[in-house]
């Protein structure tokens, strides 16, 4: 097994037990960054989160698409520095559409089915972050970039 899918079998396990990552955006008052429940697509290429097209995230990601996700094992513990792996997840927001929309409103709901009056609400944005490339931080200081396109 090459060091490509060794990477993706660290990134698989990370994103299905993970339910929870950080989104940084940024816009004219500057960065800004979120807490959001996401859902991987199973070739790892889209991270699908929805936010209410009220919040200043949306208004953000509307002025610039270009963002971040962190995901992380990290249970705020010492060892962490030295065990925990953490993920960005660099690549364009778009808001989704029609059949595309549905298909991953199904997918962020089977994860998140607490959350599914809110993904599927009239004023919700479903939101498909294209993931370019993968940077996967391992024991404090091993880098690896993984790009998905």
């Amino acid at each position: 097994m090459d060091e490509r899918d060794v990477t993706l079998d660290l990134l698989r396990e990370l994103l299905s037990r993970q339910r929870l990552g950080v989104l940084a955006t940024h816009g004219e008052s500057g960065p800004y960054a979120s807490l959001v429940a996401f859902a991987a697509a199973d070739d790892l290429g889209r991270l699908t989160f929805a936010t209410t097209r009220a919040t200043r995230k949306f208004q953000f990601l509307t002025a610039e698409p270009r963002v971040a996700m962190l995901i992380d094992s990290r249970s705020d513990a010492d060892l962490d520095f030295h065990r925990a792996t953490a993920v960005t997840a660099v690549g364009p927001v778009a808001e989704l559409e029609g059949d595309a929309r549905d298909e991953a409103c199904a997918r962020f709901v089977a994860r998140h089915p607490h959350l599914a009056g809110f993904a599927t609400a009239p004023t919700t944005a479903v939101l498909a972050l294209d993931v370019q490339t993968y940077y996967v931080v391992r024991r404090f200081q091993t880098v690896t970039e993984l790009h998905m396109r």
